[in-house]
């Protein structure tokens, strides 16, 4: 019986102990950063909840969940900001809990986000852990929580219930539940626009291993065994293992290619949630399949391959103070990309790959709000895989010193972010 006929065989139980390190570890930088959070807007004389729930897309998302569609606002030059631009898996959740509960629609969205940070924490570990081991699986979740806008994840917003939708929906489809993995990946579709890429990763590992499964009937190359890419000596410091790795293992029945039938389901299941609600609100609109297209552009949204990004970065340069954010703007681009490379040498799962990608793409290429880009790019967690994996190979007092550093500026950093700007 191989580790992952193992894993297969856990009950709830013994899979929450084996992820307990990781998700302590979340909720310990998390309460760090609301902690401090709540004491700064004090000593500024703001509500650190209302910070949290009652702003930007987090007002946008209540008024959804309290009075439905139809609400929009005409700005002065002639556009169009309309809810339905945002999609509805959080305030259905929202209506949810503030129908069966007392919390009101802003407490509401505030608990969905903290539960959903939790399951995103615990998918990020299960996606990790099966590729990488349960050291790197850990240090994924740390790196995760303590990214500069990791406050964004205990706010209202709908990235942490997306990012959690993914990640579990990659983990199914890397052990083969590819049903599980399509009926999650229509949901993350109802969450976010970004949503297309987790139905990319699932069409792109299905075909693959239909292809592969034509090719070598009783093999399925998204299966195999967890976390042999950190076993000492086998494949050498951070490489994935290969082809070759895998069958001097033994796949024996964790590599065995699930049937078609549930991975042709999978696939068509996929892309019916943002599918269904770009139809829906297209014939709301009366503007056919592309009306979603026109809100989009009412909020200045669209996708032009990174041009108007391109020239909102020049123009950093028309001055010296500006010049220093434009340099660390490009910089920040480098090594996104860079990071990109490294989990391509370091051959992570064509999923994996795919999904992190197709996150990228979208967040360095769409025309949206340019502040926004780091939190958009916050459920890109594959790319943060090359950097757990730096991390896991620290020892564990250094590991711990340097991820407590990160949690201190991270957490200062988001006090401060969401007491002046903060995410648009």
């Amino acid at each position: 019986m191989t580790d992952l006929d193992v894993r297969a065989t856990l009950p709830g139980s013994a899979a929450l102990r084996r992820a307990a390190p990781a998700l302590l570890g979340y909720a310990a930088v998390r309460a760090l950063g609301l902690l401090v959070l709540a004491v700064w807007s004090a000593a500024r004389d703001k509500s650190a909840f209302t910070l949290l729930t009652a702003r930007w897309d987090a007002l946008w998302y209540t008024r959804v969940a309290e009075l439905g569609y139809g609400y929009e606002v005409r700005l002065p030059n002639g556009d169009v900001h309309s809810n339905l631009a945002f999609f509805p898996l959080l305030p259905w959740l929202e209506r949810l809990l503030h129908a069966t509960t007392p919390s009101s629609y802003a407490g509401a969205g505030f608990a969905v986000s903290v539960v959903a940070s939790l399951a995103a924490a615990w998918g990020i570990f299960a996606v990790a852990d099966h590729v990488y081991g349960r050291r790197a699986g850990i240090c994924a979740v740390l790196v995760w929580a303590v990214l500069p806008v990791g406050i964004v994840q205990s706010m209202a917003y709908s990235e942490s219930l997306f990012t959690a939708l993914a990640a579990w929906s990659l983990y199914a489809v890397l052990t083969g539940r590819w049903v599980t993995a399509g009926v999650l990946a229509s949901l993350s579709g109802l969450t976010r626009p970004v949503g297309i890429a987790v139905v990319a990763a699932v069409w792109a590992a299905g075909t693959a291993s239909l292809i592969r499964d034509r090719r070598a009937p009783g093999t399925d190359p998204f299966v195999r065994t967890r976390g042999t890419a950190l076993a000492p000596g086998a494949h050498g410091p951070g490489r994935a293992p290969q082809p070759s790795d895998e069958a001097a293992e033994g796949r024996g029945a964790a590599a065995r290619g699930p049937r078609v039938a549930p991975r042709a389901l999978g696939m068509l299941i996929a892309p019916l949630g943002a599918a269904g609600y770009v139809l829906w609100v297209g014939d709301r609109t009366g503007r056919g399949p592309l009306g979603y297209l026109d809100v989009q552009a009412g909020w200045r949204n669209g996708f032009d391959g990174g041009y108007a990004f391109a020239r909102f970065v020049a123009d950093k340069f028309t001055a010296f103070p500006a010049a220093l954010a434009g340099v660390g703007l490009i910089v920040g681009v480098a090594l996104l990309l860079w990071l990109y490379v490294v989990c391509v040498r370091q051959r992570q799962p064509l999923p994996l790959l795919v999904y992190g990608g197709a996150v990228l793409a979208l967040a360095l290429c769409a025309s949206s709000y340019f502040g926004s880009k780091p939190r958009l790019l916050l459920p890109a967690f594959p790319l943060l895989l090359p950097l757990a994996l730096a991390l896991a190979r620290l020892r564990t007092p250094r590991s711990a010193l340097v991820t407590g550093c990160l949690a201190v500026a991270s957490a200062v950093y988001g006090a401060w972010w969401l007491n002046g700007s903060g995410p648009p």
